[in-house]
């Protein structure tokens, strides 16, 4: 599904302003959510969230360390499908505990559910002693969510996705994460959630998920409708910010230039 163009002013020369999609927003705010982090391990799951890692580490971060998928350490800025051209690192599976345990890593996942206080689903739809669906099970989202940051994008933002409560508890989100005690919510942290209808954290007096910007395009009723639960809404809400013309240019010529962030956006 081709996505949508929008316009507006994203601090680049208008013809390219008037050109940026959906698409290449959500890969920039999937980049700001690995903006600060410094020197650790940045895990992106999904075409967007990897745009936006590989983004990330190319202008504002530099000193994050990225995969090839599997278990070497790339250096610079290489494409979607490609190979770095130089390896600065091995990293085996054994030692991404490690970096786990020591809160060295940021993943983006890509839940089936999550609930308002950022609990997420990855493993079963329906009953769990009889899902309608089975997916890819609980896999490393406790740890993940208990240890170090975590953040989640969802391509296809709608009230089967954003629910009232998840139907299986993989990854912790913050009421449950306070419940457990220090164990769990000591380094217990979800950085942002981003859907192609805008970005989100829980920034909230409890901890529930607050809409801090649409994009462009996209209204707050809109995210509203598309919600099945109540977001914690500001009187203000900003448009997410759209991509430099530098930003474009890494993410068509350098990162993407075979266009399979269009293919993961829904409209």
């Amino acid at each position: 599904m081709t996505s949508r163009r929008v316009t507006g002013d994203s601090g680049s020369a208008g013809s390219l302003a008037a050109a940026v999609t959906r698409a290449e927003v959500c890969a920039t705010a999937c980049a700001e959510a690995w903006r600060g982090d410094g020197e650790i391990l940045a895990s992106p799951i999904g075409v967007i969230p990897t745009i936006g890692a590989r983004l990330a580490r190319a202008t504002f971060e530099p000193d994050l360390l990225l995969t090839d998928g599997e278990a070497m350490l790339g250096q610079g800025t290489w494409a979607i499908g490609g190979r770095p051209e130089v390896i600065e690192g091995w990293l085996p599976y054994r030692a991404i505990f490690d970096l786990i345990y020591n809160g060295t890593r940021h993943v983006m996942m890509i839940p089936s559910q999550i609930d308002p206080h950022g609990n997420v689903n990855i493993s079963a739809i329906g009953e769990f002693s009889r899902p309608r669906a089975a997916l890819l099970g609980v896999r490393g989202a406790p740890g993940n969510t208990v240890n170090h940051p975590t953040s989640y994008w969802v391509p296809r933002h709608t009230p089967r996705t954003f629910v009232a409560r998840v139907d299986m508890v993989s990854g912790v989100g913050y009421d449950r994460a306070a419940q457990a005690g220090p164990a769990a919510s000591r380094y217990h942290e979800l950085r942002r959630v981003v859907s192609n209808l805008g970005v989100f954290d829980f920034a909230s007096p409890d901890r529930a998920m607050r809409l801090v910007s649409v994009h462009p395009g996209v209204g707050v009723d809109e995210v509203r409708a598309a919600t099945g639960f109540d977001l914690v809404i500001p009187g203000d809400v900003p448009q997410t910010r759209q991509p430099s013309a530098d930003e474009l240019r890494l993410i068509r010529s350098v990162i993407d230039p075979g266009g399979s962030r269009s293919a993961e956006v829904q409209q």
